[in-house]
């Protein structure tokens, strides 16, 4: 089996083109390793990153699991050499997507970067810090979501982008000047969800204790 790696905090120059998918990961499922696969496969890409934050600002610090313990659940889900879990944030010190873009154009500065989200980020994405700044300098990859496709579409971001989209065979095509590129992925909607799941396992928990040793 291939050995596992981790990108390096220094970066390095490679020419790559790699996905981030960017998330708490509390847990990581199947419905995250689609997203990857589908964006890889319609942007031909190299790599997908799984980029689990230290924590997300826009998320409740209740019930989050430790680091350790949900990059290891990403870990479970990739295979370490075209879908890479990793903390880098961590390492790197940052916790706003586009603090984190800036320092990874500049430590790899020959790989063409795509910020991969579902269609519930793009919906979300009017509260990201300095988000018409990330999405000027950065392509965007959507994946459809249930329940909020049609929703991202008509939402803010996309109006204010409308003029950006691009099919997915184009978006790495050219050069981002003067705004970066963003598509609409065509995929099946995963039904799986880290909240459904920890509800699951909070309901097996309370089934547990009920019946007693």
């Amino acid at each position: 089996m291939p050995r596992a790696v981790t990108p390096a905090r220094f970066g390095d120059s490679r020419a790559r083109r790699i996905g981030l998918l960017g998330g708490s990961f509390n847990p990581a499922h199947a419905g995250h390793r689609h997203v990857a696969d589908m964006a890889r496969r319609a942007l031909r890409l190299d790599e997908v990153w799984l980029m689990v934050s230290p924590g997300n600002p826009l998320k409740p610090v209740a019930g989050m699991a430790p680091l350790p313990e949900r990059l290891a659940s990403a870990r479970r889900i990739a295979d370490g050499r075209r879908l890479i879990a990793t903390d880098i944030e961590r390492d790197l010190g940052t916790r706003f997507t586009a603090d984190t873009l800036r320092v990874l154009r500049r430590r790899f500065p020959r790989a063409r970067f795509v910020l991969v989200i579902g269609a519930d980020n793009l919906v979300q994405l009017p509260r990201w810090r300095r988000w018409r700044e990330m999405a000027r300098d950065t392509a965007i990859a959507v994946l459809p979501r249930p329940g909020w496709t049609r929703k991202a579409l008509a939402g803010r971001a996309a109006h204010v982008l409308a003029r950006h989209r691009q099919a997915p065979g184009a978006l790495l095509t050219e050069s981002f000047a003067p705004h970066a590129p963003w598509c609409l992925v065509p995929a099946r909607e995963h039904a799986a969800s880290a909240t459904a799941i920890r509800a699951a396992r909070a309901e097996q928990h309370e089934l547990g204790e009920r019946r007693g040793p």
